[in-house]
């Protein structure tokens, strides 16, 4: 009664100080908590006196949707955690970050959760906490302002639920989505982001349910992951030798379709495998008239099965934004196929890893339906992709899939790895979805007992390979404009003289770079029909 007592003091006096007036002004997202809280006689229960106001309200609601109280979290979490963890430095952090993966593996279950404003609120004031957690660092955090969170919290938070973030690309998700903020994400960008991720859900959702490609998708259960050619005014071609076909594009989790488009229906689809080891080559490739190569719009899919390359285009007046992004995913199923086979994973870890693919590229269909600009390197924000890419991307692959057989290993021994210590799967995210994969539909409760990326209070294995990787990257960048500044610094005399000698002859093929490009689709237009003109004179 008497801790009881002086939290309710204490609470009463913060509100007669003025303490909370900037909050109950601008009626924040913490405001009628902080009321409730301080007309309720038990709000000594509910008060974790080495939390911050802002954590002690983040707790509160996770309370509520375990169906428990603050209390007895606290004592779920000192019987769970190492000593290490619960060290008093970080006592406050870890205790935290306990409470939200435990509610957001809750949350998560609930169809349609993207959905619910409550829970998008609730994970981006989870990251609001996370930055100042202590009772220490209440100060901090000004809820007068328009509140924002940094990279740190958006990397340990987000993350829990796989449909938003994973560890390998979250910060450059985080670049993306702060391109206009400044390094601070806002509730209002994150919230269009989720509203983002919810629409291509659906549309998913709705794609792998209809009847499009349903004969040959059966015999696997294949998804269909995109779709494009349907709309007259962005036509998909496919160029196989010297003939040109207009027609339907589809991805699955397994394979490339091509559908030509005949008088009236679609012939029967062409299949480009991604998931067999066929050598296949997925690039970019230069199309044009007559085999001319003067547009960059296409991709090339290539492969011991095939006699001959087939060459998919994208036209559009201005840019390859398309191509880029088609180029993109379909390496990124390509490369997750890859991954499989490389480690010889099975089961429900092979349905983990296209899990996370599949996530990826919904995430990256979310940023499309949000940012307009055409800047967004869509193959930083898949994983698989960014490993092929980043140095030291190998033993990041290699300690996922290492990560994989210790989960195995640990289902066989009926352990449940990590239990409420770590956040929840890709493959029990996207089950949570709506989508079933072959081998977690013979056994759904499997799909459970995998874990997630990250750990409280600690780096996962994963976590530290990626951020070695980074760092690796960081030197070579470095090291690349430390060398291009002493080429650039040590000219000497003569070179210089030849440099600007040739600057007509650079100006004119930067100009013939911008007609290739079609940065000006008049100038282009204008050239082609020009040397058209002049060739059948």
């Amino acid at each position: 009664m008497a801790v009881a007592s002086k939290t309710r003091n204490m609470l009463e006096a913060l509100v007669k100080e003025g303490s909370f007036k900037w909050l109950l002004s601008k009626r924040s997202s913490f405001a009628e908590e902080f009321e409730e809280l301080d007309k309720s006689p038990s709000a000594g229960k509910n008060w974790i006196h080495e939390l911050s106001p802002v954590a002690n309200i983040v707790v509160r609601r996770c309370s509520k949707i375990l169906e428990t109280s603050s209390c007895e979290l606290q004592e779920s979490f000192n019987a769970e955690a190492s000593d290490a963890i619960k060290h008093k430095l970080w006592y406050a952090r870890n205790f935290l970050e306990y409470c939200c993966f435990r509610a957001l593996a809750l949350s998560t279950q609930v169809m349609d959760h993207l959905a619910d404003k409550k829970f998008r609120r609730l994970t981006f004031d989870m990251m609001v906490a996370w930055e100042a957690p202590a009772a220490s660092s209440q100060s901090l955090i000004n809820l007068d302002d328009d509140l924002s969170v940094g990279v740190e919290a958006f990397s340990r938070i987000a993350p829990a639920v796989p449909i938003i973030a994973n560890v390998i690309i979250c910060e450059n998700l985080f670049e993306v989505l702060t391109i206009s903020t400044g390094d601070r994400l806002h509730f209002s960008v994150y919230d269009k982001y989720l509203n983002g991720l919810e629409r291509v859900i659906k549309r998913m959702k709705s794609q792998s349910e209809s009847s499009l490609l349903s004969a040959v998708r059966s015999s696997r259960g294949e998804k269909i992951l995109e779709v494009d050619g349907t709309v007259t005014t962005q036509p998909v071609l496919e160029h196989v030798g010297i003939s040109t076909w207009p027609g339907r594009l589809i991805l699955t989790d397994y394979a490339l379709y091509f559908e030509a488009l005949r008088v009236v229906s679609y012939d029967k689809p062409k299949r480009y495998d991604l998931s067999e080891d066929l050598k296949q080559i997925v690039k970019p490739e230069l199309t044009g008239p007559w085999g001319t190569r003067l547009f960059d719009k296409a991709v090339l899919y290539k492969s011991i099965s095939l006699s001959e390359p087939a060459v998919i285009e994208f036209p559009e007046l201005k840019g390859h934004t398309r191509r880029d992004y088609w180029l993109a995913i379909v390496r990124e199923i390509l490369y997750v196929h890859r991954f499989i086979n490389k480690f010889h994973i099975n089961g429900i870890e092979k349905d983990d890893a296209l899990s996370k693919a599949v996530l990826g590229i919904l995430r990256v269909q979310a940023i499309q339906e949000i940012n307009s600009s055409n800047s967004v390197r869509f193959e930083s924000l898949l994983m698989f992709n960014l490993c092929d890419q980043l140095p030291g991307g190998d033993l990041i692959l290699e300690t996922l899939a290492n990560m994989s057989r210790s989960r195995e290993l640990d289902r066989c021994n009926n352990v449940v790895a990590g239990g409420s210590m770590c956040s929840i799967s890709a493959l029990a995210m996207v089950s949570n979805l709506g989508f079933v994969f072959n081998s977690s539909s013979s056994n759904p409760n499997e799909a459970a007992l995998l874990v997630g990326e990250v750990a409280v209070g600690e780096m996962s294995l994963l976590e530290k390979a990626v951020k070695e990787s980074r760092d690796n990257y960081k030197k070579v960048v470095l090291a690349q404009e430390t060398v291009d500044g002493v080429k650039v610094d040590g000219i000497d005399t003569n070179l210089a003289v030849m440099k600007e000698l040739l600057l007509p002859v650079m100006e004119v093929g930067k100009w013939l770079l911008c007609l290739v490009y079609w940065d000006d689709p008049l100038k282009s237009s204008l050239f082609c029909l020009f040397f058209t003109f002049i060739i059948f004179r």
